[in-house]
C-alpha cells in the first residue's frame, strides 16, 4: 500500500485537472465535479489495488485470526495454571518439563523462553 502512494497521488492529481477541465466544459458545479473525482478516484485506487494485489483488507486478516486465537490460547493457559482443569493437571505440569523447565508451574528464571518467544515473533513480523 506505501509503494502505491506516490502513484495514487499522480493519479489523483492528472484527474483532478482533468475533472476541472471537463467540468468547465460542461459547466458543472463544484459539488457535481467533487463527486465525479471521487468515484473516478475510487474506481482508480480499486484498480490498482487489484493490479498489484494489496487490499487493505489483507493487511487486517492475519489481526482477526491471531487477537482470538491468543485470546483462547491465553484463557486456556490461565485456567490449566490456576487449577481450574484439577489437580491432575497440575500434576502433570510440575512434572512434565524438558531440558532446563522441569517444573512448567515455576516462573522461568533464566528467561530463554520469554526472550526466544519475543525474538520469534519479531522475527515473524519482520519477515
Amino acid at each position: 500500500l506505501e509503494n502505491l502512494q506516490p502513484e495514487i497521488k499522480e493519479l489523483a492529481q492528472r484527474l483532478r485537472y482533468e475533472v476541472s477541465v471537463r467540468g468547465k466544459q460542461l459547466g458543472w458545479s463544484e459539488k457535481v465535479a467533487r463527486s465525479h473525482f471521487a468515484r473516478n478516484m475510487r474506481r482508480i485506487v480499486t484498480e490498482l489495488y487489484i493490479r498489484d494485489n494489496c487490499h487493505p483488507f489483507k493487511a487486517t486478516l492475519l489481526l482477526w485470526v491471531q487477537v482470538p486465537m491468543w485470546v483462547c490460547v491465553s484463557l486456556a493457559l490461565r485456567n490449566c495454571s490456576v487449577g481450574a482443569l484439577g489437580s491432575a493437571v497440575q500434576e502433570q505440569f510440575s512434572s512434565g518439563g524438558t531440558l532446563w523447565f522441569t517444573d512448567l508451574t515455576a516462573p522461568d528464571s533464566t528467561w530463554i523462553l520469554p526472550v526466544s518467544l519475543g525474538l520469534v515473533n519479531l522475527l515473524v513480523v519482520e519477515v
